[in-house]
């Protein structure tokens, strides 16, 4: 099983396009110790010719650019990819705006939980995408599913999807109630258990999370690696930073420090590497100089880049 970074950042990348915070001018101005990153994806592959992507970012085309591996064989035929299906972890904008890009009447496989078809099913541009080119298949919570290309052939990608502390998707939330309560536990947000079929090898990849609890403890033990929600490093991050008004929990991802944050809460759990993905362009993390980014190395994680690979 191969799984490559492909986007690392969270929604909007880094540099964010409007951005003059400290650190998206230090990657424009090409400090050596801050580097540039697409939206969050990642691809994964079990016979190294076929892929997986896990979101849609709408970065996708810039993404497939950079990585030789999601290109057209030089032998295919003119109209081909290697993209067998997307597997979709929310409906976020970063997460699904990307399927747009990918409407050249080509065939492959979406795969998302119920409340996330529900969403592409009821904004009619997704049509753009035909049914009958492109299906739609329900991913089952807690249920292992053989992921398979438009014509039903398995990929060889096994998927095993579970319900994460989350929030809906922004543009779902309904303005004007300042009481509203966003989050959700029910599968709007969903982390992926990814194996190889026949493998014992997993990799765990959950881009958005807003609390660890006892039931994804027990869920991430022994794997062989954890690709986790890395957006903020503290909760008022953004608001410390004067960016934004929001703490991290209210935009349903967990801080990386502090004591009910992800480094402590998933110290003691056994995992074969650590690595946080979905940075926000505000996370101190992405200055490799900096005490945060040390931190965080000290603790036993990685920090996501574009292009880094694992192979199991």
């Amino acid at each position: 099983m191969r799984v490559k970074i492909i986007g690392s950042a969270a929604g909007g990348g880094f540099p964010q396009w409007n951005c003059n915070y400290r650190l998206s001018r230090a990657a424009r101005t090409g400090m050596s110790s801050v580097h540039s990153r697409t939206q969050s994806s990642i691809a994964a592959s079990a016979d190294g010719t076929g892929w997986v992507l896990f979101n849609a970012s709408p970065d996708i085309r810039q993404q497939i650019a950079q990585t030789a591996e999601l290109q057209p064989a030089a032998d295919a035929p003119l109209r081909s990819t290697p993209i067998r299906a997307v597997v979709l972890t929310n409906a976020d904008v970063d997460h699904i705006a990307g399927l747009l890009s990918l409407r050249e009447r080509q065939p492959f496989a979406i795969y998302a939980t119920a409340q996330v078809l529900a969403t592409l099913e009821a904004n009619s541009i997704f049509n753009v995408l035909d049914p009958a080119i492109v299906p739609r298949r329900l991913l089952a919570p807690t249920k292992e599913l053989a992921i398979c290309d438009a014509d039903g052939h398995e990929t060889g990608v096994v998927v095993d999807a579970f319900p994460v502390p989350g929030k809906i998707a922004l543009y779902l939330e309904q303005r004007g109630d300042p009481s509203a309560d966003f989050s959700s536990d029910t599968g709007d947000t969903i982390g992926v258990r990814i194996t190889g079929a026949g493998s014992r090898d997993a990799v765990f990849y959950i881009p958005g999370c807003a609390r660890i609890d006892a039931s994804l403890r027990a869920r991430v033990a022994d794997a062989a690696c954890l690709l986790f929600d890395g957006t903020v490093y503290t909760d008022d991050e953004m608001i410390v930073a004067r960016v934004g008004q929001k703490t991290g929990a209210r935009m349903g991802h967990i801080a990386m420090s502090g004591e009910a944050g992800s480094i402590a809460g998933l110290a003691d759990v056994k995992i074969g590497r650590r690595i946080f993905v979905h940075i926000n362009n505000t996370n101190p993390v992405l200055d490799e100089d900096s005490a945060e980014h040390a931190a965080v190395k000290a603790a036993g994680w990685e920090v996501a880049s574009d292009g880094m690979e694992m192979e199991f």
